[in-house]
């Protein structure tokens, strides 16, 4: 199972994963997270942020991600992921793919961000250090017209949220295994 994650900057995607990680862990579940900011510093880091270039990520994480899922291992995207095409292509290209939009309003990122990007990007035009590229400010996102969970953190606790993704995965999970056992008692 694949859970790709989309949503923007700040919004708790990594939170989201880290806790849910943890949850599964102790319930005996396999489980890898890729972090879209990890791997940019490793694996993507010969790529910049055009669209071009975002979508070349996506679908390197998304193989990676393949590799983990066929292995049985719960595996969670999480990256920005802002083109609707790209989450489209990864769900027909993989099996037991997800998208999951992990939103929260725009005016609480501002005032969450974390990682400083909506200050430099809502600096006014020609200033030096104007971030011109965070996406949902001044690049593209789309939002997921049919997203197969929505989870909003703007208005649910970590908790919440967690617990949500929690019962979401295990009752897919079971589905995928009904799959896979049918699959294999074929052969």
């Amino acid at each position: 199972m694949i859970l790709l994650f989309c949503g923007l900057s700040g919004a708790g995607k990594t939170t989201l994963a880290k806790c849910v990680a943890t949850e599964l862990t102790e319930l005996g579940i396999k489980i890898e997270i890729i972090d879209g900011d990890e791997y940019r510093s490793e694996i993507c880091k010969d790529l910049g942020f055009s669209k071009h270039d975002r979508c070349e990520n996506i679908k390197r994480l998304g193989f990676i991600a393949s590799r983990f899922s066929a292995q049985g291992i719960v595996t969670i995207v999480s990256a920005i992921n802002p083109y609707d095409d790209v989450r489209r292509e990864l769900a027909e290209k993989y099996d037991h793919v997800n998208i999951v939009h992990v939103d929260c309003p725009v005016n609480k990122l501002i005032v969450r961000d974390t990682k400083g990007l909506y200050k430099k990007a809502l600096l006014p035009e020609g200033h030096p250090d104007k971030l011109l590229n965070l996406t949902g400010i001044n690049d593209q996102f789309d939002v997921p017209y049919d997203a197969d969970l929505y989870i909003n953190t703007g208005q649910s606790t970590i908790e919440q949220s967690t617990s949500l993704l929690i019962y979401y995965i295990i009752n897919n999970l079971h589905s995928v295994e009904k799959v896979s056992s049918k699959v294999t008692d074929n052969f």
